[in-house]
């Protein structure tokens, strides 16, 4: 169950990240309460999960989501760089998240 929370924690600081971008691109205000709601349920499952997960992989897992998502949603909605190097770093950084996973 911790494991769940723990993805869907990254999967909606993914989204808070996303609709900050949008509201530094717009400064509509509905941005920024899209990216305060989406930030404040990541951090709630994020402290439910680090009830059961050591917190150095809780977070280590959780940033690696938003930081994965974040950069491949940039690419696909916001035209950002699909240099071969930029997708080559982001496997790694996602190959180190499932590992994490895999040892603990």
């Amino acid at each position: 169950m911790a494991w769940i929370l723990l993805i869907f924690a990254g999967v909606f600081e993914m989204l808070g990240i996303t609709f900050l971008n949008a509201y530094v691109h717009s400064r509509k205000w509905r941005s920024l309460g899209w990216m305060i709601a989406f930030f404040a349920v990541s951090f709630l499952a994020l402290s439910i999960a680090m009830n059961q997960l050591p917190m150095s992989t809780a977070y280590a897992v959780w940033t690696g989501i938003g930081a994965v998502g974040g950069a491949v949603l940039g690419m696909l909605f916001y035209k950002e760089s699909t240099d071969i190097k930029r997708i080559i770093c982001i496997i790694v950084i996602l190959g180190s998240t499932i590992g994490l996973k895999l040892i603990s």
